[in-house]
Formats: structure tokens, sequence, C-alpha cells
């Protein structure tokens, strides 16, 4: 009997990391944030939403963001990663799988993002296609440890259950 016939659920884990750069848009979450420096990254770089999308595909089994939208591809230069996302949460379920929460941890010294969570779990809900209450975001301060302390990246982690 094959995984997919035993098991009624299953959760999957995402991450994702990129530098910050002067001259790039901040996009977390699907929100624009009024900062210096911004994400560098082949699409849009919103670090949140990569790491979401990885935790769903993978709890799907179906591979990562990267295996989906390579760099090799010109049509995803700074594409919009929410688009991403929804495509990804169209193909998990494709192969009959329903998504029953997401949780996501988003990790930067600054700016300060808690104004913004209410935004980004309403744009993830929807590129997701579930209701806001599914979604949750956290983030963190790093309290100046580490690449992203030192204000040099962030980062992102994120799991996801599925259910039939």
């Amino acid at each position: 009997m094959a995984i997919d016939e035993m098991s009624s659920s299953r959760v999957g884990y995402g991450y994702d990391v990129h530098p910050l750069v002067a001259g790039r848009a901040l996009i977390l979450g699907g929100v624009r944030i009024t900062h210096e420096l911004g994400l560098q990254g082949y699409s849009d770089a919103d670090v949140l939403a990569h790491a979401v999308a990885d935790a769903i595909l993978g709890a799907a089994a179906l591979g990562d963001l990267g295996g989906r939208f390579p760099t090799s591809d010109p049509q995803w230069r700074d594409a919009d990663s929410l688009r991403m996302l929804a495509e990804c949460a169209g193909a998990v379920r494709e192969v009959g799988w329903d998504l029953a929460n997401v949780d996501a941890v988003l990790v930067a010294q600054r700016p300060r993002l808690g104004g913004f969570v209410e935004a980004m779990r309403e744009n993830l809900a929807r590129a997701l296609f579930v209701p806001v209450i599914a979604v949750s975001v956290k983030v963190k301060s790093p309290e100046g440890l580490g690449f992203e302390g030192e204000e040099k990246g962030m980062s992102a982690r994120a799991v996801a259950l599925l259910e039939r």
C-alpha cells in the first residue's frame, strides 16, 4: 500500500533565506515595506512566501520552489512570490491534499515587522485559498545574533499540515 493510501495527513517544513541589499524592494508576505534595504533574489525574494511554498510542496512530496520556478527560466525574473505560492497551492490541491494550516516564523533584526503581520496573514491566506485563521505568522528578532542580527539577510521557516 502506498503512503498516499495510508495517510490522511502530512506535515511539511520550509526554510528560505535571502541577503539584504540596497536598491531592492522589501516584500514580505506580499507586503511592500519601506526600508533602506530589500531582499536579493531572482523573483521578488519574498522569503516568507518562499518558506511557506516549500512547506506545502514538501508535505505533498512535490519537490521545492526552485524546481518549480528555476532561475534559468526568464519568466520568473522579479516574479510575484504570492503568485508562485498560489500555483504551488493549486498543485497541492490537484494531487488531493487540502491545507489545514501553516505556521511561519520570519527572522529579521530591522525593520520591526509586528505591525505588518495581519496583512501578511491575509495575503498568504488568499494565495493559499484558505481562511486567515489557518495562517499563522510570527516575527522574531535575532537580538543582534547571526547573519539576520547583523542585518546581512532575513530568513523564514514554516510548517504546513495537509489533510485528505
